[in-house]
């Protein structure tokens, strides 16, 4: 008995599932010790065992299923990355190819997003390609008006005994081109200065109408030699929140084209409306019709209506770019509609 239950783990399977009875038998005048096994206890256990043995594969297989769940997410994100890569690097090609049907979702936003990158990367290069031009042309437009300051300065110079008359008005022709001249070196100064980022609004309370009638006094002398005329339609009380100076720089822009492509001896009308939420203020000239493809272009950098680059007409194309940024900046809108030889610039600004 003692070979066979022999060690510590007999010991204690002894202590905990061993039934042990002791039975006095009087024909042997002694005892008699019986041993059975306590069968409920031994079930408890066997209980126990197998729930830590399933807790311990559970354990097991957890662990196993997200180490098998990290390298397959590792290599499909690595997949996807390298798909990415070489459809950004690669230059044409359908993009189907690259991306298997599982990743159709990736395939489709890739898709847009390279249309996008593209749509972008197009308009900066027109944009730049109408800035070099412009830089061009300007930069051969100053040659014109250069010549010709030096060249009635130089008349008037060498004919002392030029005739009053003629004198004054050589150098009315010389003070003309000199200002165009300066016109010119304004574009200059504007397309080298244009980074709209660094716009910083000062906000105060304006007085819309003494804003406007300041405005148009300001332009009396390009407005009468044009046969212009501006009417205005603003409650003289209407108050607007936002940057004096840059609001004033947006009506000097649209009021400037306004004049520029409206009709000799004709009226631009400037009225303002305010609701609760809003102000609206609107600028109308009578003037051809802007088809509707080049409304959409208007607020585009370096955009011009009149490629002919007239001397009136002939700006920088900057203009209604900045109004539109700066309104922007404002909280506001800006759009154009144009028909019937009548076109209207619209802007909106909220109250506060």
């Amino acid at each position: 008995m003692d070979t066979v239950w022999n060690g510590s783990f007999v010991d204690w399977f002894e202590s905990r599932f061993v039934i042990r009875e002791k039975e006095y038998i009087p024909e042997l005048k002694g005892y008699i010790l019986t041993y059975s096994i306590n069968w409920s206890r031994f079930k408890l256990l066997l209980l126990e065992l197998l729930i830590v043995g399933v807790i311990i594969c559970l354990c097991i297989a957890v662990c196993a299923a997200d180490r098998y769940a990290r390298r397959r997410v590792t290599k499909t994100v690595g997949e996807i990355s390298q798909m990415i890569r070489i459809c950004m690097q690669q230059e044409g090609g359908e993009l189907s190819e690259m991306f298997p049907e599982k990743y159709a979702e990736i395939y489709v936003q890739m898709a847009d997003f390279k249309a996008m990158v593209r749509h972008h990367e197009q308009m900066r290069k027109e944009e730049v390609s109408r800035k070099n031009d412009l830089i061009t042309y300007l930069a051969h437009d100053l040659k014109t008006p250069l010549t010709s300051v030096i060249g009635y300065l130089t008349l008037l110079k060498e004919t002392p005994d030029m005739p009053e008359k003629q004198r004054a008005r050589y150098i009315n022709i010389a003070l003309d081109k000199a200002s165009r001249l300066e016109d010119l070196t304004n574009e200059f100064f504007e397309i080298t200065r244009y980074n709209l980022q660094q716009i910083a609004l000062e906000m105060e309370s304006i007085d819309l109408y003494y804003m406007m009638v300041q405005l148009t006094d300001e332009f009396y002398p390009v407005l009468s030699a044009h046969g212009n005329t501006v009417r205005l339609d603003i409650d003289e009380d209407l108050m607007i929140y936002g940057d004096a100076e840059k609001l004033a720089r947006v009506f000097n822009n649209i009021l400037k084209n306004a004049v520029s492509y409206s009709y000799r001896d004709t009226e631009i009308e400037i009225c303002a409306r305010a609701t609760k939420t809003e102000t609206r203020i609107c600028f109308r000239n009578r003037g051809k019709t802007i088809p509707p493809q080049k409304l959409d272009a208007l607020f585009e950098k370096f955009f011009r209506l009149d490629e002919a680059r007239t001397a009136n007409t002939g700006g920088a194309g900057l203009g209604l770019a900045i109004a539109k940024e700066i309104v922007t900046l404002h909280g506001g809108t800006i759009q154009a509609e144009s028909e019937n030889e009548t076109t209207i610039f619209l802007i909106t600004l909220p109250r506060s």
